[in-house]
């Protein structure tokens, strides 16, 4: 590509050049900047950014919970799309500021960077310490109404785009205190303002556990739900009495568990610290940590000191057991981790967060406080467990044993892999382009759609990977069973990608990635949807990098084709064929021609293309991990052996499930 440069921009041009002056600067005044720059506030302007406007105002709430002045909160998806966050705390103050001239209301709410946040006697602990959070919600809402309850009278604000329509007023008498904010986003901001209620209560629940005692409920009043009495709005409501013990249950509910709870408590300190972890038989670490509430989803000096003191005081323990003596290889760090679900919560006054998103802790000493916390409690807990002790250092020498196993498996993938000469699978069928940033991989259901695929690919820029029936179950699968499989080294191989070290089997060598889009492709019946599932479970499993970095998808190919005489549509959902039935017959099924594609092989080559491979027309699902706790466990209650769970689930949430555009 050659770079052009625009006769303006050339220094031959003085004149062009002298009209870039002090007038030029835009300084943009209050919420202006958010409203520019949403994306460096909230994240992003799609499905992310639209619900973590409801986090923010939810997370004063509980802030207010955390110094005691509050016990319930209440999130409302209201018929027009807004959402009303309402809590009975102190609500927000109302007086006049007297440096501003205006209801401190009015300033919390308008203005960046201001709260009570930066006062310390008013809250020890907050997660919004950017004081930053309700005022782009304000900035990024169409129209944002505050109504706050306190000193027995009835306050209220109006905005629209962050702008205030009035001064604070007084319109009543009350008996109770709390503040009540309403939004709805602005769609000239936001891609998408359709809120979805079980993102929004997956955070709620995890919200319940991290702070014992306090009642979270969520109402969406969009559509009502049948019930045999006329229906009802559909409503979760979330209270925890043990707190971190209650969430490792609930994420341990489909596996077969080792240990009873170990908790860890140390309120007094200076950093307070609670940690609940628990062993079970499957051969996955699922670490959880938080930070005044916030998920660090990049760990950070809590995650470090938590690992170190587990590490060292289970190793000393091992040690003097003297069960370690024939074990012939070393244990490594991991080893202590496997079949571990544990979960991390800490309370800083000032913790030091990577950026406004907040993912990983950078307080170097909380390190030691968690540590010290950790091993003091663990090597107690062992003592008077002798039992419980005995078991966990059986499958750490499990552990240790299949990862020597693992090693040798990953070292004959790495020996057959792309890089080191041996060449691609078979079966694929590669690209021209070599440019990982310009390639894309489909991962298809079995050798029939797949030549089809390959026929109506675009060469140059699309690779196709048939797929033997279904791939290994990962889940219930011992960590070298996982690599000697050929599908699971075919993936590794085509992908490029390294498969881990022995410190971290996760370990993902991005940079050799040959394609940035990963898309995977099956048949729109059961049997595809089952292995669209193995896929995920073995991506989120073992390449979880892959999917943070947002470059696994999964294409959505047509359900229905209706046609007419020489008129052809395609549909991709039920109503959508209902639709279009309506549209050409009239409403008449007889009167038009309805084919239903069971699988990737009905469509000829053409087909496949215009429909679900052509960039211009097809429908990529982003996968994405909005909680890794929560995906965690459903993804063991999915994959796991208890049939119960799996099909309470798929019947609670059948109606839910839709393809998103």
């Amino acid at each position: 590509m050659t770079n052009t440069r625009s006769q303006d921009s050339n220094p031959k041009h003085p004149k062009k050049n002298s009209d870039y002056s002090a007038d030029s600067i835009q300084v943009l005044e209050g919420l202006e900047a958010v409203r520019k720059r949403p994306a460096m506030y909230i994240g992003d302007i799609s499905v992310k950014g639209l619900h973590h406007l409801v986090y923010e105002v939810v997370d004063n709430s509980i802030d207010e919970a955390l110094v005691g002045y509050c016990t319930n909160i209440e999130v409302i998806i209201n018929e027009d799309g807004s959402v009303t966050v309402r809590d009975d705390g102190r609500g927000i103050p109302v007086d006049i500021m007297e440096k501003e001239q205006r209801s401190a209301l009015e300033v919390v709410l308008t203005v960046l960077h201001a709260g009570g946040k930066f006062n310390k006697e008013s809250y020890k602990v907050s997660g919004g310490l950017h004081g930053v959070g309700v005022s782009c919600v304000n900035a990024l809402s169409s129209h944002f109404t505050a109504m706050v309850y306190r000193d027995g009278k009835v306050y209220q604000q109006e905005f629209e785009r962050g702008k205030p329509l009035y001064s604070v007023k007084e319109t009543g008498l009350t008996t109770k205190t709390g503040t009540e904010i309403t939004f709805k986003p602005d769609n000239e901001i936001f891609i998408t303002t359709d809120y979805n209620f079980e993102i929004l209560s997956t955070r709620l629940r995890e919200l319940s556990f991290l702070n014992k005692g306090i009642k979270l409920q969520i109402t969406d009043r969009r559509e009502l739900e049948e019930n045999g009495n006329g229906g009802h709005f559909r409503e979760e409501t979330f209270y925890s009495e043990r707190g971190l013990s209650e969430f490792v249950t609930l994420l341990d509910e489909n596996r077969e568990k080792l240990t009873g709870i170990i908790h860890i408590e140390n309120t007094k300190a200076e950093v307070p610290v609670e940690v609940a972890m628990q062993y079970n038989t499957s051969f996955t670490e699922n670490v959880f940590s938080y930070v005044n509430n916030i998920n660090t989803i990049e760990g950070g000096t809590h995650l470090a000191g938590f690992r170190r003191g587990l590490t060292r005081t289970l190793k000393t323990y091992a040690e003097k057991s003297g069960m370690l003596t024939k074990l012939k290889f070393d244990i490594s760090g991991d080893d202590f981790r496997e079949g571990l679900t544990a979960v991390i919560s800490i309370k800083v006054a000032e913790p030091q967060f990577e950026g406004q998103t907040k993912t990983k802790l950078g307080n170097s000493e909380v390190m030691g406080f968690v540590d010290q916390a950790v091993s003091g409690a663990l090597s107690n807990y062992l003592e008077e467990n002798p039992r419980d002790a005995k078991i966990i250092v059986q499958k750490v020498i499990l552990a240790a044993q299949a990862r020597h196993a693992a090693r040798k498996a990953r070292e004959l993938v790495q020996r057959k892999g792309v890089l080191s000469g041996s060449g691609l699978p078979g079966k694929l069928a590669d690209c021209a382009d070599k440019n990982p940033v310009n390639s894309e991989i489909y991962f298809v259901e079995g050798d029939s759609a797949g030549g089809t695929a390959k026929q109506g690919r675009d060469r140059h820029f699309q690779a196709i990977l048939p797929l033997r029936g279904k791939i290994l179950n990962v889940e219930k699968a011992m960590p070298h069973k996982i690599f000697e499989n050929e599908e699971i080294r075919n993936i590794y191989t085509a992908l490029g990608v390294t498969v881990g070290t022995e410190e971290d089997s996760k370990a993902l060598n991005l940079e050799r990635l040959r394609y940035y889009k990963v898309i995977i492709m099956t048949d729109a019946d059961v049997d595809g949807s089952h292995i669209t599932t193995l896929m995920m479970t073995f991506f989120y499993r073992h390449m979880e990098d892959l999917i943070k970095n947002g470059h696994l998808y999964i294409a959505t190919p047509p359900l229905y084709l209706v046609k007419k005489g020489k008129t052809e549509k395609y549909c991709w959902t039920e109503e959508e064929r209902k639709a279009l039935v309506e549209e050409l017959g009239k409403g008449k099924d007889g009167s038009v021609h309805v084919q239903r594609y069971k699988g990737l092989g009905e469509m000829n080559a053409e087909q496949l293309w215009n429909t679900t491979m052509n960039p211009a027309n097809r429908t990529l699902r982003l996968v994405t991990i909005e909680s890794a706790a929560e995906a965690d466990r459903v993804f063991s209650m999915l994959m796991g052996d208890d049939v119960p769970p799996r099909r309470e689930f798929i019947e609670r949430h059948a109606k839910y499930a839709r393809i998103d555009a």
